[in-house]
């Protein structure tokens, strides 16, 4: 049976998460301030695209509803490394950069989708050196919004793309 994930189900509610719409050429730098010593923590960040078969938009305030949403696939997750990838830039005052990457997604984009939508969902994540470890993860998603240079098309027609399926 394919596709009856509903978007709240599949990413645990929009209101667990920083959503945002953006390019795809856009990159995005953050400094979480964890305002204590973080020596011995471990960074990561990974994102995966995930493809929505509706979204409608409030007129008024232009935010994102996913009420009838439902995700109907996705592209293969992918792990964030080299110079985008995670850092601690002063483990003693417990900064540390992430970075959300450019051209997340790559493949063709309908312009104004109001369907077969590609959102882009960053992990942070971060791993204590506490006894037991703890280990958290802020996920941003970000609605991926045409732009000149990006082929126009429908993304579920794109390599690598998966139909989900649900039993």
């Amino acid at each position: 049976m394919a596709g009856v994930l509903t978007f709240q189900q599949f990413i645990g509610g929009p209101d667990q998460l920083v959503m945002k719409q953006d390019f795809p050429s856009s990159q995005t730098s953050l400094t979480y301030n964890f305002n204590q010593n973080i020596t011995g923590w471990t960074v990561s960040a990974d994102y995966q695209v995930i493809v929505v078969d509706t979204i409608t938009f409030d007129r008024f305030t232009g935010q994102p509803n996913f009420s009838n949403s439902t995700v109907i696939g996705s592209f293969p997750k992918v792990e964030i490394t080299g110079s985008v990838a995670p850092a601690i830039v002063n483990a003693a005052t417990g900064l540390v950069r992430y970075t959300i990457p450019n051209n997340m997604y790559t493949g063709a984009l309908i312009p104004d989708a109001r369907k077969n939508v590609a959102i882009a969902v960053v992990g942070n994540t971060w791993l204590t050196n506490d006894t037991p470890a703890q280990s958290s993860t802020h996920r941003w998603a970000i609605i991926q919004a045409w732009e000149p240079d990006v082929v126009v098309g429908n993304p579920i027609l794109e390599a690598n793309f998966t139909a989900l399926t649900v039993s």
